[in-house]
Order: C-alpha cells, then sequence, then structure tokens
C-alpha cells in the first residue's frame, strides 16, 4: 500500500513550522537574558527564567511528529534524513532554551554586584549566537548547504570573542578583588553564549548532510606525508 504522498508533505511542513516557531522563541530567550543583563533589567531577566515552558512543549510536540512520522509512513532515504534531522535539531534547540536560563540565572547573580566593566564583547558574542541560529534555520527550511557553512565559519568569530572575554575580565579581577564573584558569572555568560553557538554549528551541519548525505562532524586536516 502507497502511503499518502501529500498527507505526508503537509505533516512535515507543519514539522518544520514546529520547529522555527521553537527557534524563535529560544533566539527571544537568549536576546532577553542578554539584554536583561546588558541594561541591568531585573524583570527582563526574572521573566526568561520565568518563561521556559513554551519551549519545552514545543519540544514534546515536535518529537512526537516525527515519530509519528517516521511510525506512519516508514520515509526513505532523504525523507527519513529529513525526520533524523528535526530529531536532532529539536534536542539543539531545547538545549538552547535551557543555556537561556542559564545566562539569565548568571546575570541575576552578576547584577546583584556593581557593573565591572561596560559590557562590549558579551552583547556582540549575543548577536552572533542569536544571527547563527537563524541561519542554521533557514538553511534547514531552505536546503541550503552554503548559509550552513558560513553558519560553521562564523563559530571561530565566537570562540575568539570569548577568549577576549575571559582575558579582559582576568585582568580586571587581578586589580581589583571585588569584581571576582560578578566577574566569574560574566566569563560563564560567555561560555554559554558560546554554547549556543555550537548548538547553532550542530544545525548547521545536520543540514548538510539532511541535504547532502555528506557527514561533516569531527572533520580533520589529513595527515601530512613523511
Amino acid at each position: 500500500m502507497e502511503r499518502p504522498v501529500p498527507h505526508f508533505r503537509e505533516e512535515l511542513e507543519a514539522l518544520q513550522g514546529r520547529l522555527l516557531e521553537m527557534g524563535g522563541l529560544a533566539e527571544e530567550r537568549v536576546r532577553a537574558a542578554v539584554q536583561g543583563l546588558v541594561s541591568r533589567d531585573h524583570d527582563l531577566v526574572d521573566q526568561v527564567l520565568a518563561g521556559d515552558e513554551p519551549v519545552n512543549e514545543l519540544h514534546i510536540d515536535v518529537d512526537s511528529r516525527c515519530f509519528r512520522l517516521l511510525a506512519l509512513h516508514q520515509p526513505m532515504a532523504s525523507d527519513l534524513r529529513v525526520i533524523v534531522a528535526a530529531v536532532k535539531i529539536n534536542t539543539d534547540l531545547e538545549r538552547v532554551g535551557d543555556l537561556a536560563v542559564n545566562i539569565a540565572e548568571a546575570s541575576k547573580r552578576c547584577l546583584a554586584h556593581p557593573p565591572v566593566k561596560q559590557l562590549v564583547d558579551i552583547p556582540r558574542m549575543g548577536e552572533i549566537a542569536q544571527t547563527m541560529l537563524r541561519d542554521a534555520l533557514d538553511a534547514y527550511v531552505k536546503r541550503d548547504t552554503t548559509l550552513a557553512r558560513h553558519v560553521l565559519n562564523e563559530d571561530d568569530h565566537l570562540d575568539t570573542l570569548k577568549t577576549l572575554v575571559f582575558r579582559d575580565l582576568l585582568a580586571h579581577m587581578l586589580r581589583d578583588q571585588s569584581t571576582v564573584e560578578p566577574a566569574l558569572d560574566l566569563i560563564l555568560i560567555a561560555r554559554h553564549l558560546e554554547r549556543i553557538g555550537d548548538h547553532a554549528t550542530n544545525i548547521a551541519e545536520d543540514v548538510i548532510f539532511m541535504v547532502s548525505a555528506l557527514d561533516v562532524r569531527h572533520h580533520q586536516p589529513a595527515p601530512a606525508e613523511d
């Protein structure tokens, strides 16, 4: 018995729509957490801490849709890769939501202290991480491996900024011991933003595999010949 292809396509489009909705929520929570820190807005930080449920509900819904598609339609080849990629992307987006909460928690602690310094690199990291996430999801919907590879390249920029944040804040801690606690939380926030970039990178790698069946994870340069 042939599977009802149009019905399958409709369900697949609905699945992608839910993934995009989840990605939008996760991205907004990252933006709000960073903005709450930069503007020292306690209410905004508290909103992030209290608003995790919608992302968790979408996480469950997307998983259910993926498993239903797999069970009812038994997709093959490229369709199977699309659904498997959705399962993996769903997990990455849920973890981005968790990292937004982690940023808000560290921000709340940091805001209990006087400002260590004017924040420049951390907001920039937030912007890059959000853009990487948005581009990775766009690449998924458009099946765009060029955009996916662009996301992979942006990850190095995020890593560089994290290193700059660490060095800068370490210098502040060495000069003034009273800055140690808030500076450590700022370093932790930079680490969380780097991890969000890593999840965007995971999504981009899944897109490349989904479209071309090419696994680009953990690629190392070939060893030099003797």
